[in-house]
């Protein structure tokens, strides 16, 4: 059996390389609008307040596009250790899709780099004439600083890439003997990588996000981050995985029960985000303190109230309505339909989330502050394309590489052998 699935999966690897040759065409077009606009409009400026302004945009899309596609290997991480703990057919049979997002690590660490470039463009704590002039920030400085901002995010790649390293070389060495160590080292590692990973994971969130607008805290915005991390990976997977579910031998795992579980969780993670989301909300609010309530101010008004509205109409409810019903969740129309419609979705929550930072303006408070209302620049689109196809060219890269099926796993050896073809609908 496994000598089939090795040759079925290299049966397919014309067709990653299509996916994959058309990704990079996508994200080097993206890449290069970025580029040329940012050439022209840099250069091509009217003064050198235009310059500073548009050098500045660019760094806050920037932030925007990695924070979104760095949850494709986190994410992934996530999930592929919880399967590890926790067991079940539903992540074996997307098991080697989670280890090849996983392997996006290297791609996205450097793609943090030129966010080191943009510190004084995005972070007021960046500034020393703030800080001088701010008793809090001068409190919060030790941590809050340039170095230790940039030791932190590498320390944080490094702690994810071993993470990220045993798991897929255990991985590997289980496909090639029938011995169980492999897969026990595997569930060993995964139990402590899941706390491991929200701690680093929840710092990231705070440095790179919350760190933004450094009056405002949240005990829970590490979670709401990892959650949308989540729902990120789990659209993308889905997409995937439906794509493959009519392809040997993936179709012989990809059923339509298992598709519809997907969907289930996908589904579990649209209501936690809302959960998490709404008790940072109600929380804050009900406490009505100027340091936390300030950030819902800059959100809730100058337009950026209709993000606000529209993400919980697009974000939750209607993905709620339709993927609650199991029978929308049989077909793979409807998932794939919601997966796009999730991601998009996602794209403008973190947009809310991050870009009102940048047009805060302040009220005479050290707390309390207006917007300049709702802002979105080209950037945020060729960014989020440019450096979204390299990612999904090197998940397809990287698919490619082992068999799509894991081999000799001791806890699912009755799915080596199943023929299930029900067709999809």
């Amino acid at each position: 059996m496994n000598d089939v699935i090795i040759q079925q999966s290299e049966a397919l690897k014309p067709h990653f390389e299509n996916l994959q040759k058309r990704s990079l065409l996508i994200g080097l077009v993206g890449i290069f609008a970025t580029i040329l606009g940012y050439l022209v409009s840099y250069y091509f400026a009217i003064d050198a307040d235009f310059q500073k302004s548009f050098q500045k945009d660019f760094f806050w899309s920037y932030l925007l596009a990695f924070c979104f596609w760095v949850s494709l290997p986190l994410g992934s991480l996530a999930i592929l250790m919880i399967h590890q703990v926790a067991g079940g057919t539903w992540g074996f049979s997307i098991r080697r899709l989670l280890e090849a997002g996983t392997r996006t690590l290297p791609m996205l660490f450097v793609f943090s780099l030129p966010i080191f470039l943009g510190i004084h463009d995005l972070y007021e704590w960046s500034h020393l004439d703030v800080v001088a002039t701010d008793e809090l920030l001068q409190y919060k400085q030790p941590y809050l600083n340039d170095f230790s901002f940039m030791q932190r995010t590498l320390i944080y790649f490094v702690v994810w890439a071993i993470f990220i390293f045993l798991l897929n070389r255990w991985s590997q060495e289980q496909d090639q003997t029938e011995q169980t160590n492999p897969t026990f080292k595997m569930q060993k590692l995964s139990g402590p990588g899941i706390v491991v990973f929200f701690v680093t994971v929840t710092l990231a969130a705070i440095d790179w996000i919350m760190s933004l607008e450094p009056h405002w805290f949240s005990s829970i915005f590490g979670v709401i981050y990892i959650v949308g991390q989540g729902l990120i990976t789990w659209a993308f997977i889905i997409l995937v995985a439906v794509w493959l579910s009519n392809k040997a031998p993936m179709n012989r795992l990809f059923t339509n029960s298992r598709l519809s579980d997907l969907g289930t969780f996908m589904l579990a993670t649209v209501m936690l985000w809302a959960y998490t989301s709404f008790s940072q909300l109600i929380i804050i609010w009900s406490g009505n303190l100027p340091e936390e309530i300030t950030w819902y101010f800059t959100r809730l008004a100058g337009g950026w109230q209709y993000i606000a509205y529209g993400l919980i109409a697009f974000h939750f409810a209607v993905p709620f309505l339709f993927l609650i019903s199991s029978t929308m969740k049989a077909k793979t129309k409807v998932l794939v339909f919601f997966s796009i419609w999730l991601l998009i979705a996602r794209f403008f929550d973190l947009l809310w989330q991050t870009r009102p930072a940048s047009t805060k303006i302040p009220t005479g408070s050290a707390y309390l502050y207006h917007t300049t209302g709702f802002t979105m620049h080209w950037l945020d689109l060729t960014l989020m394309i440019g450096i979204g196809g390299l990612v999904i060219s090197l998940f397809f890269s990287q698919l490619k590489k082992r068999p799509l099926i894991a081999l000799n796993d001791p806890r699912f050896s009755e799915l080596y052998s199943e023929s299930d073809e029900h067709g999809h609908e």
